[in-house]
């Protein structure tokens, strides 16, 4: 299919827009990294407010984990492999659209609670900056969009509902064979388009906002090596506390 048959805005939507989005959060991330580390941060308020932020964050950051490996499954995974392995489409359809219901549901929930916080708790809010602000409408844009074109399209709609691993997924696929194939989007449903284009959006936006620190989580924290702690306490101690310093090493003779 290739560039041949797509009319110019598709090509400009659905090729120039997804590779320019793509070399900003690279080229973007890089340069935040090396020339604003102190700055690489999710600037934490728990300071502030725990009470909230208690049930927001696990909310969300959870609530998303789902949704991203739902989005990978649905656009990296060939719908043929998920058939070669037993997998019908209802059995498929039916897990992705109400388990990744609930997730988005979860996410959206906790996304609101955090919004709420940093509206309503003063410090917390005069904390936030401008940035800060952009970047919140276009998570909860995407997020929303992403959920009402689930609602719209598969719950909604009769029978199996719209079956994007026809045509989202193979587009998206194209772009990384960089054999981009716009053409695919021409029939997409208008809820899925608004959903990329809002998440092209937030990704070029991600390296100048307090997303990145999402680059820095820690995998390697359980294989960290242990930290000893040594207690003050008399009683647990090996020998009886003496006054004075302690020589922190042996004098030379």
């Amino acid at each position: 299919m290739g560039l041949t048959n797509a009319t110019a805005d598709q090509i400009v939507l659905w090729v120039v827009v997804p590779y320019v989005t793509f070399a900003v959060l690279v080229v973007g991330s890089i340069w935040r990294y090396r020339y604003d580390k102190f700055g690489w941060t999710t600037r934490s308020s728990e300071l502030y407010e725990k009470r909230l932020l208690r049930w927001g964050s696990p909310m969300f950051h959870f609530g998303l984990l789902f949704v991203v490996l739902g989005h990978f499954l649905g656009l990296v995974i060939p719908k043929s492999w998920t058939e070669a392995v037993g997998i019908s489409e209802p059995q498929y359809h039916f897990v992705a659209t109400w388990m990744g219901s609930i997730a988005a549901l979860v996410a959206v929930a906790g996304l609101l609670i955090l919004i709420y916080r940093r509206r309503a708790t003063g410090p917390v809010f005069l904390a936030t900056t401008k940035t800060d602000k952009l970047m919140y409408v276009f998570l909860a844009g995407s997020l929303l969009s992403g959920a009402w074109a689930t609602v719209q399209t598969q719950v909604i709609a009769s029978g199996h509902g719209y079956d994007y691993r026809e045509t989202i997924s193979p587009w998206f696929r194209s772009l990384w064979y960089l054999q981009p194939e716009p053409a695919l989007m021409a029939g997409v449903p208008a809820a899925f388009q608004v959903h990329i284009t809002v998440a092209m959006l937030l990704f070029a936006l991600w390296p100048f906002t307090r997303l990145v620190h999402a680059f820095s989580a820690p995998v390697q924290y359980p294989f960290r090596p242990y930290v000893v702690y040594r207690s003050r306490e008399a009683s647990v101690t090996s020998r009886a506390p003496r006054p004075g310093w302690d020589p922190t090493s042996t004098p030379p003779r």
